[in-house]
């Protein structure tokens, strides 16, 4: 047990994984009697960015269970510090942990759009949507900095390429004149996750994301200039968030939102016993509780990674949420229409300065 939050991140722990046979790290109640007494209170977590030399940025997937083949991640890690990111087992492969390496230490990826651009001026390239914020968010703090997510929006406007986002962040709202153009040519829809109505809660989950109610904002202010907006109520914790579904839709419905989807709380690897980590600090009440319920819709475990049993949620409790949102949807309107991007428009862009070829 956590003696004290580790208040402003959402792990509250820097365990390395194990599933690769990493050494440990644990610091022993000698250790930390010693460094109070001799240096003092642990210096304050800062965020690092270490720059990375990619080789390419589209990155492409087979999976038969989710609606997009490719992606592009100019980040690995998140500063939001969300406790239930199923991409935090994405950092063990960098020998860090999944806990507060992920929120702490990040990279990004300066040569993003140079290498979009390349991939999307291969003779052979066939344009489909490109779906960024799939790993982690392309609107988390460094963006600010770095603005890769919007030089891939630059070129993606350029060659007429569609493109969607999903996104914890107001942030987005940074980019509206682009995604106004883009979506005048149905070229564009963003997907903004809402997790509950609760400063507070959300404090706690998702603790560097905008809060609610910016994010409901930033729907309005998009649907407002006409891009397509979508509300996520993702994840669905249940005993913790699930009181919040028809809330988050009424509020996004009247927000000119039309499309809405639901995703239950998925515990890969690493994630789940940093969430129980998590429950134990911040919800001990009602951790057993938490855990029995999401057991219950995994077939007895913390998780199921099979292709389409991961998204789809199984058992009493499951049938209970899925029932709430559909009808919630029915009587507000939303879901009615989902019209496909257009990628009939795609121009493939010139590199190097040299004319494309007739």
């Amino acid at each position: 047990m956590i003696p004290h939050p580790i208040h402003g991140r959402g792990a509250q722990s820097a365990a390395v994984p194990q599933r690769f046979g990493l050494s440990a790290r644990e610091a022993d109640g000698d250790w930390l009697d010693a460094q109070g007494g001799v240096d003092g209170p642990a210096p304050k977590l800062r965020t690092t960015v270490t720059e990375e030399r990619a080789r390419s940025i589209l990155s492409f997937n087979r999976s038969p269970d989710i609606p997009f083949d490719r992606s592009i991640n100019a980040y690995r890690g998140c500063e939001h510090g969300c406790i239930y990111c199923y991409a935090r087992p994405s950092h063990a492969f960098h020998d860090l942990s999944p806990g507060l390496d992920f929120e702490t230490k990040l990279f990004a990826k300066p040569d993003a759009a140079r290498l979009l651009r390349a991939a999307l001026a291969k003779p052979g390239y066939k344009p489909a949507p490109i779906a960024m914020g799939t790993n982690t968010d392309p609107y988390q703090p460094i963006e600010a900095r770095y603005r890769l997510t919007r030089a891939v929006l630059e070129v993606c406007l350029e060659t007429r390429h569609p493109v969607t986002i999903t996104t914890k962040s107001a942030r987005v709202l940074r980019d509206l004149e682009l995604l106004t153009q883009l979506a005048r040519l149905n070229l564009t829809a963003v997907s903004i996750s809402v997790t509950s109505l609760d400063p507070r809660l959300s404090g706690l989950l998702e603790p560097r994301a905008s809060a609610p109610a910016k994010r409901l904002d930033a729907l309005a202010q998009l649907a407002a200039a006409g891009v397509p907006a979508h509300v996520s109520v993702a994840p669905v914790i249940p005993a913790i968030t699930d009181a919040y579904i028809e809330g988050i839709l009424e509020a996004a419905a009247a927000r000119g939102v039309q499309t809405a989807s639901w995703i239950m709380l998925r515990l890969p690897h690493e994630v789940a016993p940093l969430f129980r980590e998590w429950l134990g600090v911040h919800y001990p009440d009602r951790a057993g509780k938490v855990m029995a319920i999401v057991q219950s819709v995994r077939g007895g475990k913390d998780n199921d990674s099979r292709f389409f049993e991961r998204m789809k949620p199984r058992g009493v409790w499951a049938d209970v949420f899925r029932t709430r949102f559909r009808l919630a949807c029915q009587r507000l309107g939303l879901n009615r229409d989902q019209p496909a991007l257009d990628c009939t428009r795609f121009v493939r862009p010139e590199v190097g300065g040299q004319l494309r070829l007739f």
